[in-house]
């Protein structure tokens, strides 16, 4: 499976990831986008990667939702891949028409 930015391709933890949200909100549009590239040698990276993506979601289940209601309903959907391998997800949540 391509990341929709159409950069690499994901790997088993985005795989899961993109696969988990789906599940969770089956009208939403995704993005993920693996940036661990980006933070060789940061805390929490690993040679590997898969350690920081960022998110963009679109989706109805958002609507009249905060920012942080959003990311809390997505942190859920995600608990056990935030409290292992990722290290960072950077969150864009939005309702269709934001």
């Amino acid at each position: 499976m391509m990341n929709r930015t159409g950069k690499a391709p994901l790997g088993a933890v985005g795989r899961e990831i993109l696969n988990k949200l789906a599940l969770a909100f089956p009208d939403a549009e995704l993005m993920l986008e693996d940036q661990s590239h980006l933070h060789a040698g940061h805390a929490g990276a690993r040679p590997e990667g898969e350690t920081h993506f960022k998110l963009q979601a679109v989706a109805p289940a958002f609507a009249g939702r905060s920012r942080i209601e959003r990311h809390r309903m997505i942190n859920r959907v995600l608990k056990d891949e935030l409290s292992g391998t990722v290290h960072a997800l950077a969150i864009v949540a939005r309702a269709p028409g934001e």
